[in-house]
């Protein structure tokens, strides 16, 4: 009966159950357990593994490119950075307001750590997101012009309740690639959560877009919902001193 148990739940793809089930159905006997608590147990087990997958498929395709975490960032070292701002941002409350965060500050300061803790935080919490490095993502849209599936990336991009866009800067950018930036910038206004982290304070993105009128929409979009954490602090490079 238990082989036909573990056929069954094989094909009906139960594979919480199946994992527990030998041993709750040995515990049953033994203790003389209830149908119910038995039944609580096993599909309970159930959830709880679909729930693990799912947290893993979330991680997995947010290609974050480093297991990093808000624990896991040296505060202490950074007294650019308030802590406290950072974990009350931890809640994730910015993703239902559908607010954008901007971090500037020099390179090596910590921007990138503080962004993906925040993305790491909201994955784990059941959000879908995705981690782009800036130029890359500039690329993909720029490719996705030859093949006019441009529509369909920013659909897709759009559907992420959380995008984390890495490492604005002083990049190479053909009029392509920032007409499709502003028109996804444009299409997740007011909807859903970005965060970008950048060593370019917002009047140097003029530099960098060379487009007044757009980058002007840009700043106006992005900053009315926008929490801005500018990091006035070392290089978390540079060695630790020693005492």
């Amino acid at each position: 009966m238990r082989q036909k148990l573990h056929q069954l739940l094989r094909e009906l793809r139960l594979a919480g159950i199946a994992n527990v089930l030998d041993r709750e159905l040995k515990r049953a006997d033994k203790n003389g357990t209830a149908v119910t608590e038995v039944l609580w147990r096993l599909f309970s087990e159930e959830f709880a593994h679909r729930q693990e997958r799912s947290m893993l498929y979330r991680l997995h395709h947010a290609k974050i490119p480093w297991e990093w975490s808000l624990d896991t960032f040296p505060f202490d070292r950074q007294p650019g950075v308030q802590k406290s701002h950072i974990m009350g941002l931890s809640n994730l409350s910015f993703i239902e307001r559908a607010e954008n965060i901007v971090f500037i500050g020099d390179p090596g300061t910590g921007k990138t750590g503080l962004a993906i803790g925040l993305l790491r935080q909201a994955l784990l919490s059941g959000h879908r997101g995705r981690y782009y490095n800036a130029q890359d993502l500039l690329d993909e849209l720029y490719a996705s012009l030859a093949d006019r599936s441009t529509s369909k990336l920013i659909k897709r991009l759009c559907n992420y309740p959380i995008l984390l866009i890495d490492e604005l800067g002083y990049l190479t950018l053909k009029p392509e690639q920032v007409n499709s930036f502003f028109k996804l910038m444009g299409e997740r206004y007011g909807k859903v959560s970005t965060i970008i982290t950048t060593n370019l304070d917002y009047p140097e993105w003029y530099e960098l877009f060379q487009k007044k009128s757009l980058v002007d929409a840009l700043l106006d979009r992005l900053k009315h919902r926008c929490i801005t954490i500018r990091i006035d602090g070392p290089s978390l490079r540079s060695p630790e001193k020693t005492s």
